[in-house]
């Protein structure tokens, strides 16, 4: 049963990527991000008034305790973190092929399991080297892909916003590990969502609104609202996956990164994007890297 839930959460996340790619295309960013934000903290807004005013959701996964504010701080940390991750990722995704920013953000355990290396000083197993390095191949013949296309991975900017995005997001995924040793999951997923949404709010009406007839202009789009749904149900069904007793987090981990295939396919299908062939070869060297990462996790 959790592994069904896992590759569903990754097909939701797919879906949550060709949406958020859909709704950027041509559109404002920042107002773009800040609806995603809204709209995810008033799917958990229920929860909280369930929690603090009626005994419904006590005992139950969904409940959400009261802390203190440290914690409170803590988690507007990570706020911040996935905000800065957000950010970069969504305008690098604006101007770039989901073939490209997919494979490229697939990456991202290796970043984290590197980053557990250098701060929690983890060792990394022969298996998980090979892991590491097949990624760094996919990062390189990534690059001669997008040379065809005219995107130059060591001067274009949104590659480097997109290096930038699955850094913080690797850093996110650290800083979590930090949290969950004290902290209760619908505590940080909840309060995370309404201190970023409180965040962009204040960067949309200082920095983008003041200035929003000379940049790219708004457009509404209905998958802005999928954005958040999508991505909202693929965490809870995350999370829940991981409520099973025998439940493994290295393997719902690694068929989460599959999530990558959803995208390749909607860039081919949905965006027509080119040179399908040569990146089909990088992206399974991202997926064999992920294999070998799993395997040195056994």
């Amino acid at each position: 049963m959790w592994l069904a839930l896992a590759f569903l959460s990754a097909f939701l996340l797919g879906c949550y990527e060709v949406n958020k790619k859909m709704s950027l295309t041509g559109n404002a960013v920042i107002p773009v991000l800040f609806l995603n934000t809204l709209f995810s903290s008033l799917l958990f807004v229920p929860f909280i008034l369930l929690s603090f005013c009626t005994d419904v959701l006590d005992g139950t996964m969904m409940y959400v305790p009261r802390v203190s504010l440290e914690e409170h701080l803590r988690v507007l940390l990570k706020a911040l973190i996935v905000l800065s991750s957000w950010i970069s990722g969504y305008f690098a995704l604006k101007h770039l092929p989901l073939t490209i920013t997919g494979p490229i953000k697939a990456t991202q355990p290796v970043l984290t399991l590197l980053g557990a290396l250098l701060i929690f000083g983890e060792r990394l197993n022969l298996y998980q080297w090979i892991g590491v390095l097949l990624s760094v191949a996919s990062f390189y013949l990534l690059s001669s892909s997008g040379k065809k296309e005219g995107i130059d991975f060591k001067h274009n900017k949104w590659i480097l916003l997109t290096v930038l995005s699955i850094v913080t997001g690797a850093l996110s995924g650290l800083y979590d590990k930090y949290l969950m040793r004290t902290m209760d999951v619908m505590t940080v997923q909840v309060w995370f969502n309404i201190y970023q949404c409180v965040i962009m709010g204040v960067i949309l009406m200082l920095l983008w609104y003041p200035r929003r007839r000379k940049s790219t202009l708004f457009q509404w789009r209905w998958n802005i609202i999928f954005i958040s749904v999508f991505l909202c149900v693929a965490d809870w069904v995350y999370f829940y996956a991981l409520t099973f007793p025998d439940s493994m987090i290295s393997i719902v981990s690694m068929v989460r990164r599959s999530n990558v295939l959803v995208t390749f396919a909607a860039g081919a299908i949905f965006f027509h994007e080119k040179n399908l062939k040569n990146k089909a070869i990088d992206l399974f060297l991202v997926l064999l890297g992920m294999i070998f990462l799993y395997l040195g996790t056994k």
